[in-house]
């Protein structure tokens, strides 16, 4: 099912969600940033000032009108809190209750024996960038390289799944430690949080957890920090830029029209930072049938056209591979699943072409 379709069903079942306050949350504008992904992924925002009432409780019916939709695998929704979150003696939110981080350059400085940080960004959701970012991570430590991911989206968490993680990481001595599984350094805050938990964090409550999955884990010695960011080109994208320690960004589209507008957007925006553009890449490119003809689903070479017109380098396409979302959902990704197929292979291509700019 497209998301296209699967968005139409899932904004019918918010609006016979009842609202608080009268009407429904869909009419009232309460729902915000709704997103469906052809993998069945539905993210979306309560505004719960327009809501009204209990927000959870609210949240709560939304969901599970949305998780009886057909074609729905999961859903992750929060609720937006009504009054900003509190701040630390410095000023700046600690959800975490560990060390006060109040500035992103003080938390980069923790990355000292981090060589390069990459940020994996798509202009919106529904690309696979948290896929891609996963796979990318195997594929470079199969190069020989320490690697490290991070999952800086704190709404909608997918590192968990991606890589079969459950439980709390340790804390000693005030540092985070890393899950180690494929030979990948990991954290999300799907890890420090209960998966069913909504996150109502406004905008300085999601920065300083941000801040602080750099700052207060111990990511140890790497060659690359891989970090999947949160769709589109918010406050999380120039926090990170203000760390001073992006190496570059990876851009991951599909080829129509609509997913390459925003990716331009995204490659704008790292430029205008001054963080280089270390490539493109072609998400979901063409479908192969069991006899080897491809059909281009969503229109043909479109990020690879987009990427030559804004002068940035093209780094490969992937296929829309129905193996590859069967290893999502096991939470072995591909690259590790079956190394030798020919989606993996694409992966390890597109590692080898990033190695080389990567600071030794």
């Amino acid at each position: 099912m497209s998301d296209a379709n699967l968005l139409m069903k899932v904004r019918s079942a918010l609006k016979g969600v009842a609202a608080s306050s009268g009407g429904d949350i869909l009419t009232l504008g309460a729902v915000e940033g709704l997103t469906a992904t052809s993998e069945g992924v539905v993210r979306f925002t309560l505004n719960a000032d327009r809501a009204g009432g209990d927000a959870e409780t609210t949240l709560a019916r939304a969901r599970e009108a949305v998780e009886k939709v057909a074609g729905v695998a999961r859903v992750a929704a929060v609720a937006t809190a009504h009054r900003a979150p509190s701040a630390s003696p410095a000023g700046h939110a600690n959800p975490f209750g560990l060390r006060d981080k109040p500035k992103i350059e003080t938390a980069a400085r923790e990355l000292q024996d981090v060589k390069n940080v990459i940020a994996v960004a798509s202009g919106k959701g529904g690309v696979g960038k948290s896929t891609v970012a996963a796979n990318l991570a195997i594929a470079l430590t199969q190069r020989g390289l320490a690697v490290g991911l991070l999952d800086a989206d704190i709404y909608g968490p997918s590192l968990p799944i991606l890589f079969g993680l459950s439980g709390k990481p340790d804390v000693v001595d005030g540092k985070i430690r890393t899950v180690e599984k494929f030979g990948v350094r990991s954290m999300s805050i799907g890890l420090l949080v209960d998966e069913n938990q909504a996150l109502a964090w406004r905008g300085p409550m999601v920065m300083g957890a941000l801040r602080q999955l750099i700052g207060d884990v111990d990511w140890g010695a790497l060659d690359v920090l891989v970090i999947d960011t949160p769709p589109g080109t918010g406050d999380a994208h120039l926090t990170l830029a203000q760390s001073k320690r992006l190496t570059g960004a990876i851009i991951v589209s599909t080829p129509q029209e609509m997913a390459l507008a925003d990716m331009r957007r995204g490659v704008e925006l790292f430029r205008k930072v001054n963080v280089p553009i270390l490539g493109v890449i072609e998400n979901m490119a063409w479908l192969e049938s069991p006899g080897g003809e491809k059909t281009y689903l969503f229109g043909r070479g479109g990020a690879e056209a987009a990427a030559r017109d804004i002068g940035a380098p093209f780094l490969g396409a992937l296929p829309l591979d129905p193996e590859l979302r069967i290893a999502c959902d096991e939470g072995i990704p591909i690259a590790r699943r079956n190394p030798s197929s020919p989606t993996a292979q694409a992966f390890a291509g597109i590692a080898a072409k990033i190695a080389p700019v990567l600071n030794s």
